[in-house]
């Protein structure tokens, strides 16, 4: 086929080098395909590289605790990823003695692999002839094809996935795969396409069309709702602090934090931080004065952290809406993976301990 001809020639003709291609470890590339969802390589890279270092096989994953495995993680973003990776490597080693699954349909059954993770891993690690669809993919299927159609809804989807069925080599479909990737990556770009340097330029509807900017189709995107949310740094006489571990279960679950919440209507935002500390610790604080205000936008939705300095004033604290809590000190905190606005605050608590020192 004309398509994968072109595809692999390109390819053959000088590939990006990667960790993960050089090795041909099965584990290996399952763990870069998890990191790099939603992941740019330039992001993904020294993440990989400390990772694979410090679990090297899937049974050093499996054997280690969550709470390592988050903190390897920290600042990747999208931590179910690390989660469901963890319970996945100890599915492998309990029920597949420590090999991973070669076919599509086993893959699916480990915990956080999807179809396309599975086909990935089916065809680049144990080359077999299954497709790939994300997001590189379904612009440059779009883009060759002129395809008119909204690509989030189930039919199109559908009919992505059979035309990356039909293409992809049986003789070589780990490199085709990686190819079609690459090429959205790195020459059909969403907002700036390379069409002159595109080896599928002469057979591309949509270059043929000047319709490259129009596609894929999606619906327009909808306004990104805004939070107001409250954390405390809740002191302890001791000069310890007081901090929580998310639920497993949820947004960046597992990860630590400054305890908190979100400010409901007509409330102040010290009343919204004394309410959530009693929610989910049920002890009181007496709130004190601002450290820091911190801009984070998530996938859907977008915050404004406000953290407080308070003072813990009373009650046996309580895992009532977290996982667990501990008090702890400054220098303590190393051993505890956080999400990228607590460590923001932790930031600001380093700045105001370092001037504190300075004027002593």
């Amino acid at each position: 086929m004309e398509i994968s001809k072109r595809l692999l020639n390109w390819w053959d003709a000088g590939h990006a080098q990667l960790p993960w291609r050089e090795s041909g470890d099965p584990y290996a590339i399952w763990v870069s395909e998890i990191m790099l969802q939603q992941t740019q390589i330039a992001t993904v890279l020294p993440y990989y590289e400390r990772w694979m270092s410090r679990f090297p096989t899937v049974e050093a994953l499996a054997a280690a605790s969550i709470d390592e495995v988050l903190k390897m993680w920290e600042g990747l973003g999208y931590y179910s990823r690390a989660r469901n990776l963890h319970a996945a490597a100890q599915t492998v080693v309990q029920e597949h003695d420590g090999r991973i699954p070669q076919t599509v349909p086993e893959l699916m059954k480990l915990k956080g692999v999807g179809r396309y993770t599975a086909g990935a891993i089916a065809s680049i690690a144990f080359d077999r002839p299954v497709p790939v669809l994300e997001g590189n993919v379904i612009r440059v299927l779009s883009r060759v094809y002129d395809l008119p159609d909204d690509v989030t809804q189930t039919a199109t989807k559908k009919k992505l996935w059979q035309t990356a069925a039909e293409l992809v080599s049986p003789e070589r479909p780990g490199a085709f795969n990686q190819a079609l990737m690459e090429l959205g990556q790195t020459i059909c770009m969403a907002a700036a396409p390379k069409c002159h340097q595109c080896p599928l330029d002469e057979i591309c509807l949509a270059k043929a069309r000047g319709t490259q900017l129009e596609r894929p189709v999606r619906p327009p995107r909808q306004k990104t709702p805004h939070y107001d949310v409250t954390a405390g740094i809740i002191w302890r006489q001791d000069g310890r602090f007081l901090i929580a571990q998310r639920p497993f279960e949820g947004l960046l679950g597992g990860l630590w934090e400054f305890p908190g919440g979100k400010q409901e209507d007509g409330e102040a935002l010290p009343e919204t931080l004394k309410r959530e500390i009693r929610e989910e610790l049920a002890i009181e604080i007496e709130v004190g004065e601002l450290l820091t205000i911190v801009k984070h936008a998530f996938t859907h939705f977008r915050i404004t952290l406000h953290a407080y300095h308070a003072q813990y004033g009373g009650g046996r604290p309580q895992n009532i809406g977290v996982a667990n809590h501990a008090w702890v000190r400054l220098t303590d905190l190393e051993q505890y993976a956080f999400a990228k606005t607590d460590r923001q605050i932790i930031k600001a608590l380093h700045s105001k301990s370092a001037r504190h020192l300075e004027h002593q």
